[in-house]
């Protein structure tokens, strides 16, 4: 990437989880990526600040505590209001309390606005491609 894309990372609500978070720091950076990583126990009001500062093209989530889905709720139009429309959400990690299907959970956060959802355990790697691909917009990367 010539141009590097800011996004904006970081750990949602009362989570401190914070080695996850600098690893996706480190992969998306050496992606191409331009990260502006919040940290943890980061409030919604600060990821669309940050956003909007950075002119940010998504807003990466995570939380490992359980809580995401309280935490998350409303975030889409916290980004509406603020006018970033079309930002990406993604949001990943032990989003909710409890063995819960992870469709089930899936479908929550997209109802919520996320535009991708990531289980526990998924790679950095798996986020980076989801990425290039959702940036890029359809039919616009092969293989």
């Amino acid at each position: 990437m010539a141009n590097k894309q800011s996004i904006v990372l970081g750990v949602i609500g009362a989570d401190c989880h914070a080695i996850g978070n600098k690893i996706l720091e480190y992969c998306f950076s050496e992606a191409g990526f331009k990260v502006h990583n919040l940290g943890v126990m980061v409030a919604q009001e600060e990821f669309v600040e940050a956003a909007i500062e950075t002119n940010a093209c998504a807003i990466l989530v995570s939380s490992l505590y359980g809580h995401g889905e309280i935490d998350c709720r409303g975030l889409r139009e916290k980004c509406v209001e603020a006018g970033l429309d079309g930002i990406l959400l993604y949001v990943g990690g032990n989003l909710v309390i409890g063995k819960t299907d992870f469709t089930e959970v899936e479908g929550k956060f997209l109802g919520m606005g996320f535009d991708r959802v990531f289980p526990p355990g998924t790679s950095p790697e798996s986020g980076i491609e989801a990425l290039k691909q959702d940036l890029a917009g359809p039919g616009q990367l092969d293989g």
